[in-house]
């Protein structure tokens, strides 16, 4: 496949549908989505496509480094072109990646002002004029005027370039709810400067991508597609996904913070620069302060399960009272949106896992997903195939959101497993 075939992997074709056919030079599209859902690496697949149509790209990363980004470039172009069967890759990445500059903040301080000097130095020095702008960690949360001032200046900027400029927004459970159909906070104040706003959700072990405003036109009802859960990029009819290698930055740790192995897998996400989110409730004490959520009850009764299908499925009765149903309920979030699922623990006769955290492996084997046990008493790995356990040597962490739970009754040889797992899978951590 040649280079102007492959934009039909872009996540952009749900324009194609809309009214208006993309977002058009000096308008703002906003990629709204909840803390490691796949903002960036969407915007990387938007800038890709406009590479692909020969645009010179800017984009603006704020408080990330700039090797994580350029490691998102790299891997999703090395995807996009293993999938197409791209042929002449390397001529064809030396020649867009010639179009695209990345200016980082790793300091996280980012103003339009700042934005213009970038401007002004890559034009005197390059001669870049960049036809697209991506924006990725721009703060929404400081006070309304404020924000709207800078969004203004910005699209103003853009109009001056004759520049798309997309803009990365994170938005939060509570207010966003489930499957939204309209614009949300934190954009929802801004609906008047944003052109085109999408929402990137959790779909299974994918993601999906919905149109939530398409300029002033009525957005289409099937505005919706299916993407990798990894890469943002369009899936096909059939097609389940493959794993991808990213900087470590790009992976989220889903778990409970609990004392023992969620605390152990927690810090081990921090040493090795992971994201990290760990779902609790209000009453129960976490050993993990980083990444909290606190669920709210109508958020606990999404991942409500009966006591009668619980004892049947784990073999076992539980404890009825309402502390323990709620860690059940946070358990079911920690493991809906994950793309695996790692436990640590002892698996019984009956194939369940030994405790409540047990649970999180029953969902895992209910949804399909990939779920493996560090058997404390067996002293190894194990993973759920054809309905049996396995022995399996070293696993290593494929999906950039994944599951760590496990028991409070951590050994040593389970400790191990953990900081083992995230050395395999990332390499050394850094000082």
């Amino acid at each position: 496949m040649y280079r102007k075939d492959v934009n039909e992997a872009s996540p952009l074709r749900i324009l194609d549908r809309s009214i208006h056919g993309g977002l058009g030079k000096g308008n703002l599209g906003v990629v709204m989505a909840r803390a490691g859902s796949g903002k960036t690496a969407l915007l990387v697949q938007i800038a890709l496509d406009d590479l692909m149509h020969d645009k010179d790209v800017l984009h603006v990363a704020v408080g990330q480094a700039l090797d994580h980004v350029q490691s998102c470039y790299d891997a999703l172009f090395d995807d996009l072109a293993a999938y197409t069967r791209l042929e002449e890759r390397e001529e064809v990445r030396a020649e867009i990646f010639r179009h695209r500059v990345i200016k980082t903040f790793a300091d996280g301080t980012f103003s339009p002002e700042r934005l213009e000097q970038a401007l002004a130095l890559f034009e005197g020095s390059l001669g870049f004029h960049p036809q697209a702008i991506l924006i990725d960690g721009f703060r929404w949360e400081g006070p309304a005027e404020e924000t709207a001032a800078a969004l203004r200046a910005i699209k103003s900027c853009a109009r001056r370039l004759a520049a798309e400029l997309w803009i990365s927004a994170q938005t939060h459970r509570h207010v966003m709810g489930e499957h939204p159909e309209s614009l949300a906070p934190p954009c929802e104040a801004y609906a008047d400067l944003i052109d085109v706003a999408l929402f990137l959700e959790p779909h299974g072990p994918h993601r999906s991508l919905r149109l939530l405003k398409d300029h002033e036109g009525a957005v289409p009802p099937d505005g919706i597609l299916l993407l990798d859960a990894d890469t943002m990029r369009l899936m096909a009819k059939g097609e389940t996904g493959a794993p991808l290698r990213l900087p470590p930055s790009a992976y989220t740790l889903l778990s409970g913070g609990a004392q023992g192995s969620e605390a152990e897998f927690g810090a081990c996400a921090e040493k090795w620069g992971l994201g990290e989110v760990n779902f609790s409730f209000a009453g129960r004490p976490l050993s993990r302060e980083r990444g909290a959520v606190l669920l709210t009850d109508a958020e606990l009764k999404q991942g409500d399960v009966s006591a009668t299908y619980l004892n049947a499925q784990m073999h076992r009765p539980y404890p009825a009272t309402p502390v323990f149903r709620r860690v059940l309920q946070s358990i079911w979030h920690q493991v809906n949106t994950a793309g695996e699922v790692f436990t640590i623990g002892v698996v019984l006769p009956d194939n369940t896992v030994k405790g409540g955290t047990g649970w999180a492996a029953e969902l895992a084997k209910h949804w399909g997903k990939p779920v493996r046990c560090f058997d404390q008493e067996r002293g190894g790995w194990y993973r759920w195939q054809d309905g049996a356990w396995a022995p399996e040597m070293e696993p290593v962490i494929q999906r950039t959101r994944f599951t760590g739970t496990g028991t409070r009754f951590l050994s040593e040889s389970g400790r191990a497993a953990i900081r083992a797992l995230f050395e395999r899978s990332f390499g050394g951590a850094k000082p």
